[in-house]
């Protein structure tokens, strides 16, 4: 049957090979006739094949209460299968079930020649066989794989179309709270709605089908779970398709792989906890950019506005705002390579738009504070022409930008989260170099001249007052937000 059969490969059929090959059987004489495939309702699979002699038998091989269902006999003798010896059948299923194996039935009877195709009908008055036993124990390393994971957040359950003993032994064995396991059956009584709590609490699913795979994460993403699911077969297929992270294998079926959205090339479940490090880090860094960048902009554009409207000159040209721009973009750049807190890798995080809208709103506005009290320095105590306007709030409103990414970079006190190597040498490179760049030579160029000494050096205080500023606005923010949630 596992050689002859023409369907998906799978690992139950390979170890049969291997078990036929090491054993050495010569099946050289026994020839193809016909082939049932399987399917997920019957749950088995049945090959005709013809010996040497012509004489033809049905194999039949599948889930064993779908096989012992077509039986009306058991054993080398025949006898009939009476109630007193399927219960033993039984007996030993449930044993081998609870010690983790998975545990196939075969039976098998002659059949006529005939020209026709065989079919389901054919598959009755068969004489069972025996056991197909199964093992494919946890990796060494899983326990500690669950714990990392578990304690970043992620909850981990178990959907399979094993048998619900089988299911219970393998949670278990890999440390996994097991309270009630729900089979197939129970989920086709449920309604969506009840589906939707009992996916939440239960961890273990088992006996079920691909459709009701599929459902279970459906039920999951509707009570506002993000959903990653692994598997390797052809009935992962579905599930994996509407995970919102579907994870394969490299030794998997074509099917699930075609479905997944990641295959590992290495059968490591450590790289599941890498990835959702590795995902947690970007997300982060990404946020920080947003975060960083609008607050500038919405504060700059904002005192932009304003300032054209009293002023009797541009406030910056053309050439200064795209080169703040162009100067700004370095550090930000080096925002994708920061180094992250650890509580951001420590839960899951959601994209918010109320929460950056807020962000946004309240540091712009901090912003634009200090690009007022820049005005109001350059204007009345420092009596400042066009030129040294434009030069001084060209410094301030660089440098807050730059020093805002050290502060919104972290929820915690900016002073007690280091940066990246790459942010910090960047943001300290073009601060230096927007310091000097009044004095320089080719400065006429973008139309800056030098300051006086007292006029940078009250650039530089208020872009310090501006740090301080924005740290005690962060931790209103924080402060706020912990207490509305």
């Amino acid at each position: 049957n596992a050689r002859l059969q023409s369907g998906l490969a799978n690992p139950l059929d390979e170890a049969v090979n291997a078990a036929a090959k090491k054993a050495a059987l010569d099946l050289g004489a026994v020839l193809k006739v016909d082939e049932i495939p399987y399917d997920f309702v019957r749950k088995c699979l049945s090959v005709v094949a013809a010996d040497a002699g012509g004489t033809r038998t049905l194999i039949t091989k599948g889930a064993l209460d779908k096989i012992l269902a077509l039986c009306t006999s058991a054993g080398a003798d025949a006898a009939p299968l009476e109630a007193a010896l399927r219960e033993r059948i039984e007996a030993r299923f449930e044993e081998w079930s609870g010690q983790g194996y998975r545990v196939l039935g075969v039976a098998s009877r002659v059949v006529d020649a005939r020209t026709g195709p065989y079919t389901r009908a054919d598959e009755q008055g068969l004489n069972f066989d025996g056991f197909l036993l199964f093992m494919d124990p946890p990796k060494a390393d899983v326990r500690q794989t669950l714990t990392d994971l578990a304690e970043r957040g992620v909850q981990l359950k178990i959907i399979t179309g094993d048998n619900r003993k089988v299911a219970r032994h393998v949670a278990e064995a890999v440390g996994l709270p097991v309270g009630s396991v729900i089979t197939g059956r129970e989920l086709n009584d449920m309604g969506d709605d009840a589906l939707m709590h009992a996916a939440g609490q239960a961890t273990v699913f088992a006996e079920v089908d691909p459709n009701q795979k599929e459902r279970i994460i459906l039920a999951l993403q509707k009570t506002g779970h993000v959903v990653g699911y692994m598997g390797d077969g052809i009935n992962d297929a579905p599930a994996l398709h509407t995970a919102d992270v579907g994870i394969s294998v490299e030794n998997a079926v074509d099917v699930a792989k075609d479905a997944a959205d990641f295959v590992l090339l290495r059968t490591d479940l450590r790289i599941l906890r890498e990835g959702i490090d590795e995902g947690r880090i970007t997300f982060a860094n990404t946020l920080k950019y947003i975060l960083t960048t609008i607050s500038a902009n919405f504060g700059n554009m904002f005192s932009m506005a304003v300032a054209s409207v009293f002023l009797p000159f541009l406030p910056l040209l053309a050439s200064q705002i795209l080169l703040n721009n162009f100067l700004s973009d370095i550090p930000a750049a080096a925002i994708a390579g920061d180094a992250v807190d650890e509580e951001w890798v420590a839960r899951p995080q959601r994209w918010d738009t109320v929460f950056i809208r807020n962000y946004m709103v309240l540091f712009g506005l901090v912003s634009s504070l200090f690009d007022f009290l820049t005005f109001g320095a350059l204007l009345w105590l420092f009596q400042a022409t066009a030129e040294e306007f434009r030069t001084g709030w060209f410094i301030e409103s660089l440098l807050t930008e730059l020093v805002i990414a050290l502060v919104v970079r972290t929820r915690r006190p900016f002073y007690r989260s280091r940066p990246g190597n790459w942010l910090l040498a960047s943001t300290a490179l073009v601060i230096g170099f927007t310091l000097v760049l009044p004095y320089l030579p080719a400065s006429a160029l973008f139309g800056f001249v030098p300051l006086p000494a007292p006029l940078m050096l009250t650039m530089i205080g208020l872009t310090l007052a501006y740090v301080l500023a924005a740290e005690g606005a962060k931790k209103f923010f924080y402060a706020r937000l912990a207490g509305a949630g």
